[in-house]
């Protein structure tokens, strides 16, 4: 699966707009990494437990992304974004979308 955040994948042709795909994975912290962070607030420095945290719900939206695209038919998905936002004390929502589309062929 070709995913770009241009409009157009280099090189070659949309021909068919599938539409709107997207994943989304809601996460909360957990107690124990939050003492190791707040630890980790004390002294500076990166905080590895949410760095990890972000990047396994990064990855488990784009794979719910894809996955969507794939049942449609697609070949690439186009205008790729993230976003994220609190939806409670605690948790937040990561959020990946874009458009479905199929190329002509090469």
């Amino acid at each position: 699966m070709i995913i770009v955040t241009t409009f157009e994948v280099p090189g070659r042709s949309i021909s068919t707009n599938l539409g709107l795909v997207r994943g989304s994975a809601v996460r909360s912290r957990h107690i124990g990494r939050d003492i190791l962070a707040m630890m980790k607030q004390i002294v500076g420095g990166e905080v590895e437990e949410y760095t990890k945290l972000m990047a396994e719900v990064r990855e488990q939206s784009l794979d719910r992304m894809v996955a969507e695209a794939q049942a449609r038919g697609a070949d690439a998905i186009v205008g790729m974004r993230f976003a994220s936002t609190e939806v409670a004390r605690g948790a937040a929502e990561f959020l990946v979308y874009g458009t479905a589309v199929k190329l002509d062929p090469e």
